[in-house]
């Protein structure tokens, strides 16, 4: 799979997402996510706003789904998501729901390791009940939680090369990484480069960063899509 560019909208109103949105598709982003604090903000309206401004791009819905997978899945489906997130921690029968979901539906599965004991043993579990791409996760308030404490943050880089050869659908890392470590995931074997907080949104107040993004952007664009011409 060619390197993707993706930028995580963790955003609470649906207008700033759409400005975000429209100057990171300039820079060269390829896929939009409606975050979870815009899902939250802003619900369905949120993704259907999105589609309706981009009507080819993709669009993920981070819903995080835990239960009631048929139905969440369909009704992102229906507002215009292209790909859904499910977690490795739900019950067996949720991630299946998501999976059947996305096959009646036309959209793709992403399935989430997140705070699972075993990360490696998540990935290849979503994979093995037929999620499409995986999402090596670290979580945002394990990441503050442990560093608040003095210990060394944890990164999904310290597993990421593990998760990869685990399965054999794509990976995406995601949690606490510079926009340097971004950059390298494709080296690592995980060509879903998803840019959020802290990286383009400030990931205390959940709006889009100071400072000329648009060029920042460009500039991780250019070099993640470089992987695939080297």
């Amino acid at each position: 799979m060619k390197p993707i560019v993706q930028i995580s909208l963790d955003l609470t109103n649906i207008e700033e997402g759409l400005d975000t949105a429209t100057l990171a598709l300039r820079a060269g982003v390829d896929w939009l996510e409606a975050g979870t604090p815009l899902l939250l903000a802003e619900g369905l309206h949120g993704v259907r706003a999105l589609r309706e401004r981009f009507p080819e791009t993709p669009i993920v819905a981070d819903l995080k789904t835990m239960d009631g997978g048929y139905l969440e899945a369909e009704m992102m489906a229906q507002a215009g998501a292209t790909q859904v997130v499910v977690m490795a921690r739900a019950h067996e029968e949720t991630i299946k729901c998501v999976v059947q979901a996305g096959k009646d539906h036309g959209v793709e599965v992403m399935g989430d390791n997140l705070a699972c004991p075993d990360l490696v043993e998540g990935a290849k579990r979503l994979e093995d009940l037929g999620c499409d791409y995986i999402v090596h996760h670290i979580g945002y308030d394990e990441r503050r939680g442990i560093a608040a404490r003095g210990i060394p943050m944890p990164s999904p880089l310290d597993q990421l090369r593990e998760v990869v050869a685990a399965v054999s659908v794509p990976v995406q890392a995601v949690g606490g990484l510079t926009i340097e470590q971004a950059i390298q995931c494709p080296e690592y074997g995980a060509p879903l480069v998803v840019l959020g907080a802290p990286l383009t949104i400030d990931a205390d107040a959940f709006k889009t960063a100071d400072g000329d993004l648009e060029t920042s952007l460009k500039l991780i664009c250019d070099k993640v899509h470089a992987y695939d011409e080297a």
